[in-house]
């Protein structure tokens, strides 16, 4: 067996990758100049990244493999985790992290969200299923204070800020899966903005638990007398124990465990059936306005895409590193050219088809991650930025980019897991490296917050012909603009001319689905939204490498020392992803705008 440090700093993700999509790609430098992040500069950056990757190194990766193994139970009706699990929760609220893009007044740091993302980066790579506790919570403290009242942001948001509430989304029911419109939670008023919650939910992620002093719950839920459809839907903050007056925990409030839901991966993280109001004593409080609870989820469900697609890209990483480490140490057979049977055998990186394994991993991981924190970047520029112009484009790219981090990462990155297994031959299939663990992980990724299906059909269905096509019309001004910056360098203007086309088929594609849909309705157009979804987002990814290769083309121009072959990586990846991977999209394309019906007219008897 091959000896591999598994918990070394090289096996989550590498401190230059970070460095080059922040400050080459990014320049997210430039952020400082803005009054919200004027007290930062690259040098707490780069404290934070370093802090970052030493807590998830030193207290959430040595229990990744135990966590796996040691799944959450039920004893004496209470659920029992491993210890290591609370203790590296404490550890990251205690380190600001989870307050890290919030204000000063809120207890937070006032990073730019791209920096925040990068830190988290180190920890879905270094165990997920732990950090889970903690991005929920930062995603549902957000909610909170988009829509939350004054009290309910000092009450709720921040204990969960500080680490002493966690916090979780409860929107899918037993009978109702992804389909919300079905929900049938109940919300009767017993005035002002208290509620009487009763139903169940499934699926619920941090459920239940002992890791903190409460779990507070954004529980979708009917109003009596609410409109029929998601329309009706209202969001309410359900707490696992009411709080006293003094804001500690006291009572529970009738938030029951119906079940443990035992997974294929992130066992560590607890996920569960709840029963709310079984005795008829639940009680909520409304968020925001009535019949307006999807709109306001929606807030927080978006931003957990983009999550889960820095997740699917985290964990391909952190299996490329894996891989890549064993692919240089195993020796195994010998060169095709070398024919003698003597002669040592060769550490398998040096087998063509094993850099192929390798480079499929790097192109896929580090164009997602690179979309995930540009994704993180627009963010920013709608918050801080000063022109509404630029606030609206920057919210137009997210409003047709989240679909695609969501799903395009998911997919391509658990692809990413998959090859890191088969680098390793036998052993990537045995529990005594922990990559076939990453890919069981990763595996949740394209289902949960909305399978990757349900995202197609957004992009192809809402996203590609809201405001007549604008916001895909502002994704093509944006990306020519880096195809023109491209244009000037020798190294990449043949990418930069590759993308152009492809852009056009996307667009051209577009456009005929748009049409059919004017003529024949929405089934036969949309019956391949799938591979709409994959054109665009090889298209995407494609701009994400151009951006990159520009960068690391422009670093090797102006000299590089110490760095020349990590640019020459990215040149040489790009150079990839353009020959094997961009050409895909004509055959997508094809399906789409030929409108092929074979999915659609396939019978369920013929199965």
């Amino acid at each position: 067996m091959i000896a591999l440090d598994v918990n070394n700093p090289s096996c989550l993700i590498d401190a230059r990758e970070l460095s080059f999509q922040l400050y080459d790609v990014l320049d997210v430098e430039t952020l400082t100049r803005r009054a919200w992040f004027a007290d930062h500069d690259r040098t707490t950056f780069d404290s934070a990244l370093e802090m970052a990757r030493k807590l998830a190194e030193e207290r959430f990766r040595p229990h990744h493999r135990k966590s796996d193994l040691e799944e959450p139970r039920v004893v004496d009706g209470r659920v029992r985790l491993i210890p290591e699990i609370a203790a590296a929760i404490n550890d990251f609220a205690s380190s600001g992290l989870l307050a890290a893009h919030h204000g000063y007044a809120a207890g937070g740091m006032q990073l730019p969200w791209v920096v925040a993302q990068a830190c988290y980066a180190h920890f879905h790579a270094a165990n997920v299923a732990t950090f889970a506790y903690c991005f929920l919570t930062i995603a549902a403290a957000n909610l909170l204070d988009a829509f939350g009242s004054a009290e309910q942001k000092q009450r709720y948001m921040r204990p969960m800020l500080s680490g002493r509430f966690l916090g979780t989304m409860c929107l899918s029911e037993p009978q109702a899966g992804s389909s919300l419109a079905d929900i049938r939670t109940r919300a009767t008023p017993l005035g002002g903005s208290r509620y009487r919650i009763t139903g169940s939910k499934m699926w619920i992620s941090g459920g239940e638990h002992e890791l903190s002093e409460n779990i507070v719950h954004l529980v979708l839920a009917r109003t009596d007398g609410a409109p029929p459809g998601v329309k009706g839907i209202s969001l309410f903050l359900v707490t696992r124990r009411r709080l006293r007056p003094d804001g500690g925990p006291g009572e529970l409030n009738d938030v029951v465990l119906g079940g443990l839901n035992h997974k294929m991966g992130y066992r560590g993280t607890i996920n569960t059936a709840l029963n709310f109001g079984e005795r008829g004593d639940c009680i909520g409080e409304l968020v925001g306005e009535p019949h307006r609870g999807l709109a306001y989820m929606f807030h927080m469900m978006n931003e957990a895409r983009i999550v889960v697609g820095m997740s699917a890209a985290a964990l391909g990483l952190a299996g490329f590193r894996v891989s890549l480490d064993y692919a240089r140490q195993r020796p195994q057979g010998r060169l095709p050219q070398a024919k003698d049977p003597s002669a040592p055998p060769v550490m398998i990186i040096k087998h063509a088809d094993v850099r192929r394994l390798l480079l499929e991993q790097k192109a896929y991981a580090e164009g997602a991650l690179a979309l995930g924190l540009y994704c993180a970047r627009l963010l920013d520029e709608q918050k801080t930025v000063e022109e509404t112009s630029a606030r609206e484009r920057a919210g137009a790219l997210l409003d047709v980019l989240t679909p695609i981090m969501k799903a395009w990462s998911s997919e391509w990155c658990l692809r990413a897991n998959s090859n890191a297994i088969q680098v390793l031959g036998g052993y990537g299939y045995t529990r005594d490296f922990p990559v076939e663990q990453y890919y069981r992980d990763n595996r949740l990724n394209p289902i949960h917050e909305g399978t990757n299906g349900i995202q197609a059909i957004d992009l192809l269905g809402r996203k590609a012909s809201m405001n007549d096509g604008q916001a895909v019309r502002t994704v093509a001004t944006t990306m020519r603009v880096d195809i023109e910056a491209a244009n000037a360098l020798s190294a990449v203007a043949a990418h930069a001319a590759q993308l152009d086309r492809a852009l056009a088929l996307l667009q051209d594609t577009t456009a005929t689905v748009a049409a059919a849909r004017a003529r024949l309705g929405d089934a036969l157009p949309l019956s391949n939204a799938t591979s709409y979804l994959d054109l665009f987002g090889h298209v995407v990814i494609a701009w994400m490498w151009l951006r990159q290769a520009t960068a690391a083309a422009t670093r090797i121009q102006n000299g590089a020392p110490g760095l020349r072959d990590f640019y020459l990586g990215k040149l040489h990846t790009a150079r990839f992803f353009f020959r094997h991977e961009l050409p895909r999209v004509e055959h997508c394309a094809k399906l789409v705008a030929g409108l092929d019906d074979t999915c659609l007219t396939m019978q369920d008897t013929w199965f």
